[in-house]
């Protein structure tokens, strides 16, 4: 290999692993000095066109407590037909279907391009895809047409063996039947009674005091066996036009709303219905309950606000000041609900459309631990909510659903490692195997999580920890082994194992401390660092957090940086680190950890996308991309800096949650006078569609789709750019460095510079 970036670049592409560091300090003091701990970025169903499955199992360890698949970092005897497992190093009989097997006819997982393998497994009945509908009917009417339609559409994207169910609210819940052919017919529930799921089944007919639970077999029959069950989930090919023509009838809830006050909205309820019936239909069975709502929860178990329109729903200053009456007992409702729902693989995403918060903040646990999806907007009426929707029944090369169900992960290690903990939309699954650490970081004390919906980019952050003692060195050549193990049920209801597993060198990190330093993967660090900060912020006060990363960052720079003590002139990074602080500080001004000028919901749904993205999505949540379009040459990415915004420049920035086009104050000028519209500056026109179709091509691929702003210099929407650049120059300092070039930021925030300056100093002090 060339150099590490392109190490990096092809495990990447080829397993869809990034570490923080590609070669190991080899004892656990060494590791805890390296500040940022062993770690890496995982994405479970990274897309592989040249990766098909294989249709036979996978051969596993024979050992009970380590169970390891077989891989091509194995030792293998090809005469005796024996396997060496390089967890436990247990010698294993390979079985008899592998009798052919020699040097030259080798299968697949025994090859070295095979690091990542994907197994279909045969073994029992297939289940069907499920898409329960919660609709909130407390909308504006042209909201609630626009929403009809979309689930119309979505109804055709959906294939034709999925069962589907509706379930809608307003101040009373009711749940459709679907069998009914010519009467509309539903349940209803009281939208201010907590419900148990017993009580839930018992009154829709789904229990019977003798009736035993329903099996996974069983359920293939239900519709001979339980009429009552298959009422309300319905194949789509058998309900289509019924369903359709329900759906286009829907009205706006009838309860008539006072003056000054909020639609009663029985949200909490209408979950607690939706999570109950696919917890006694479907058990352990992939499925997705879609939640649409207009506004926040005001009746009910899971209350956010009340109906008084004069209280206003909470803001972070309420909670800082324990202001906020609803916040822990809704909190507390939905994260039962989420944890019933993750139990059973059933995911909850959640669409909200509304001028104001709709409660995402007490809500975001029911996608958060489920893998569901949160999409926020304005409204449903708007090509933002339309397309992203849309976008969540895309299909893949092979036409299949970009999304897996029921996931389960499992890690292991080999025996100089442990497990820490996982950072993603995940919760644990309580495995307490030999390889699990009592360091806990993220969720921890498991090396297995249930993830119950997955996608081709869904990342999750795995964290490690060396257990090597310092006084027991590891032979030379060792190499530290991890394995991801991930079943999932594939979106044509196939079950598969994916298998991926990753081999680091080990490095004494005395005399070999520039091997390890050059083997830092600086993009994947900040992004590891990030998620452990985004972590910690859900549960400690901002500066708290800003200030464990601030000492983080300084701990690293001491201990790579080359410095004369007391001298921050003399200070320097290599170039393995050279960005790391770069991306710290933009990471402090994100709005990930600062919640100024963002609502609770806002900053919830960051947070939310932030710690499920890839790597390079994560980046730019991070530190934006900036490109600038000029006479002066092609279109070409420039820093992220004050100084980048000139007069003659339109600039897009994209922040992956808004794509932002600046038009420099001449260039708005010349718009304003319709230059663009004369035939002598077609190339001004040209330079004005350039961004625009670059945009274009990001909207189109984007999930979710991102917020677009069109403006200018001193429009009002400029804020969008102004906030995220460095401000190198400020109202403070413009005359004093005698700077004619970019515009002037009117804030006191401090500079990358200023922040460069105060890293080095505090860095070389030899007090530190």
């Amino acid at each position: 290999m060339a150099t590490y970036q392109e190490f990096i670049q092809q495990n990447e592409d080829r397993d869809g692993v990034r570490f923080s560091w590609n070669v190991w300090p080899s004892s656990r003091l060494e590791a805890t000095r390296l500040v940022v701990p062993v770690s890496c970025l995982f994405t479970p169903l990274k897309e592989r066109p040249d990766l098909p499955p294989v249709q036979y199992e996978p051969v596993l360890c024979s050992r009970a407590n380590c169970k390891a698949v077989l891989n091509p970092l194995c030792q293998v005897d090809f005469r005796a037909k024996i396997w060496a497992c390089n967890f436990c190093f247990q010698r294993n009989p390979f079985p008899p279907s592998y009798a052919g097997i020699s040097d030259v006819n080798q299968p697949a997982e025994l090859m070295p391009q095979f690091s990542t393998i994907e197994y279909i497994v045969q073994r029992g009945p297939s289940a069907p895809l499920i898409f329960l509908y919660v609709v909130d009917t407390c909308l504006e009417e042209e909201d609630l047409q626009a929403l009809r339609e979309s689930l119309q559409m979505s109804l055709s994207l959906l294939p034709p063996n999925a069962l589907v169910g509706l379930i809608t609210f307003g101040r009373m819940v009711q749940v459709h039947e679907l069998s009914c052919e010519g009467i509309a017919k539903s349940y209803v529930f009281r939208g201010t009674k907590e419900l148990s799921a017993k009580q839930i089944q018992f009154q829709q007919g789904l229990l019977h005091s003798s009736s035993p639970s329903i099996t996974y077999s069983s359920r293939l029959f239900l519709s001979n066996v339980w009429p009552c069950v298959s009422r309300f989930l319905q194949p789509v090919h058998r309900v289509d036009m019924n369903l359709t023509d329900l759906l286009g009838e829907l009205q706006r809830d009838p309860w008539p709303v006072p003056q000054g006050k909020r639609p009663l909205r029985s949200t909490g309820v209408a979950l607690s219905v939706a999570v109950g019936l696919l917890e006694c239909t479907f058990p352990n069975t992939g499925a997705r309950v879609m939640l649409f709502t207009g506004g926040p929860p005001t009746q009910g178990p899971g209350m956010v606000v009340g109906d008084e329109l004069k209280t206003p729903i909470r803001s972070w200053h309420d909670i800082q000041k324990d202001n906020a009456r609803h916040l822990k007992k809704a909190t507390k409702y939905h994260e039962a609900l989420a944890n019933r729902s993750a139990v059973n693989g059933h995911s909850i995403d959640i669409y909200a459309c509304a001028l104001d918060q709709t409660g995402l903040l007490e809500m975001k646990c029911l996608s958060n631990l489920t893998g569901g999806h949160i999409v926020m907007g304005d409204s449903f009426n708007t090509s933002l909510f339309k397309q992203t929707f849309q976008r969540v029944f895309s299909k893949d090369y092979n036409g299949d659903f970009r999304m897996a169900f029921g996931s389960t992960m499992e890690v292991k290690t080999s025996r100089e490692l442990k497990v820490c903990g996982a950072i993603g939309p995940c919760v644990s699954l309580n495995s307490k195997s030999p390889c699990v650490s009592e360091n806990e970081m993220g969720i921890g004390s498991t090396n297995q999580w249930k993830v119950c919906s997955l996608t081709p980019s869904t990342t999750l952050a795995m964290y490690f920890e060396v257990v090597n003692q310092h006084n027991a060195p590891i032979p030379q050549g060792g190499r530290g082994v991890i394995q991801f193990v991930t079943q999932f049920q594939h979106s044509n209801t196939q079950r598969r194992i994916r298998v991926t597993t990753v081999a680091r060198n080990w490095a004494d990190a005395q005399s070999q401390i520039q091997h390890i330093e050059s083997s830092f993967d600086q993009e994947a660090a900040a992004v590891l660092m990030a998620r452990l900060g985004v972590f910690r912020a859900e549960s400690e006060e901002g500066p708290d957090v800003l200030r464990w990363l601030d000492r983080q960052l300084i701990r690293l720079c001491q201990k790579f940086g080359q410095f004369n003590k007391d001298d921050p002139m003399s200070f320097k990074l290599s170039e393995s680190l050279s960005l790391y602080p770069q991306f710290m500080f933009h990471l402090r001004r994100s709005p990930f950890l600062q919640v100024f000028n963002n609502s609770p919901d806002e900053s919830s749904y960051y947070r939310h996308h932030f710690v499920r993205q890839d790597l390079t999505q994560s980046l730019i949540m991070i530190q934006p991309i900036l490109y600038s379009y000029s006479f002066h040459g092609p279109p070409e990415p420039v820093l992220l800096d004050s100084s980048s915004i000139l007069p003659d420049r339109i600039l897009l920035m994209d922040t992956f949650f808004q794509l932002v086009i600046f038009h420099g104050e001449t260039i708005a000028q010349w718009r304003k006078a319709g230059y663009q519209e004369m035939a002598e500056y077609d190339n001004f026109k040209q330079l004005l569609q350039a961004p625009l179709d670059d945009a274009q091509e990001i909207l189109q691929t984007r999930f979710p789709m991102p917020r677009y702003i069109d403006t200018e210099h001193n429009g009002s929407q400029a804020r969008f750019l102004l906030s995220k650049v460095n401000p190198s120059q400020t109202h403070n300092n413009l005359y004093a460095m005698g700077q004619e070039s970019g515009a002037p930021i009117l804030t006191d925030d401090v500079s990358l510079q200023v922040f460069m300056d105060h890293l080095k100093k505090l860095a070389v002090s030899s007090s530190a």
